[in-house]
């Protein structure tokens, strides 16, 4: 967004009004889909400062540098956690099963996948924002190489009911995944354990922009995650 709003302001300050149309913008009242940057590039092209070939290679550029920014405006928490994350993970790894009482007789509920008919695995996602910004979240949602602070807090993390943790994290232009075994999370120093008062055996992570390369050995490039499941697994088996 930061980028865009410079190439705008290029063209912007290339009209001989350029003055008279920032006011207009001060004052501009906004209702879906007619906002500023609509107001900025209709009055770029009509006055012939951008062509329509500049603004498709703008278009252009801006989708490519926003690939994953419909994910922002998933709102309910569930649907994003539930079901893009778990079904972003199912396309990457097809053999993960859900678990059942059929695949496993002690399953009440407690993680989300079920792999080799053994593997316990639970996916935690998150967005990386602007950790400064009230706006919303496809607003505040943060590239890949911004230097802003962000926070993502991986929630209601229960060690003791999986082997593996997959998490998952979101920029407007990528999506980085981590594998953990449940005992590299729960012994991680920066996990802390009592989210919830009387939760026994909860916790919660915070990755924010000054730890995130402690978590560089765990990030799994997407078309190995399968592999990487099984080999937290068995660092799991030979921690216990």
């Amino acid at each position: 967004m930061e980028q865009l709003k410079s190439q705008l302001d290029e063209f912007v300050n290339r009209l001989p009004d350029a003055a008279a149309v920032r006011n207009c913008l001060s004052k501009l009242y906004s209702v879906y889909p007619f906002n500023e940057f609509e107001y900025i590039i209709s009055t770029l092209l009509g006055r012939g400062v951008l062509s329509v070939d500049q603004y498709y290679e703008m278009r252009d550029s801006y989708m490519e540098r926003n690939s994953f920014l419909y994910i922002f405006e998933i709102s309910a928490p569930r649907a994003f956690g539930e079901a893009w994350a778990q079904g972003n993970l199912k396309e990457l790894v097809p053999a993960l099963a859900k678990p059942s009482k059929k695949l496993d007789p002690s399953y009440s509920g407690e993680y989300d996948f079920f792999l080799d008919g053994k593997i316990r695995i639970e996916v935690k996602a998150s967005r990386a924002v602007d950790a400064e910004s009230n706006e919303p979240l496809y607003v505040k949602a943060l590239a890949s190489d911004s230097t802003r602070p962000f926070w993502m807090n991986f929630q209601q993390v229960k060690p003791g009911c999986c082997d593996v943790f997959v998490w998952i994290a979101v920029w407007r232009d990528k999506i980085r995944y981590w594998v953990l075994s449940s005992h590299e999370l729960e012994s991680h120093r920066d996990y802390s354990v009592g989210q919830h008062r009387g939760n026994i055996g909860e916790g919660q992570l915070h990755v924010r922009q000054d730890n995130i390369n402690d978590f560089a050995p765990f990030e799994i490039a997407s078309n190995n995650l399968a592999d990487a499941i099984r080999a937290a697994y068995a660092r799991e088996l030979a921690a216990r």
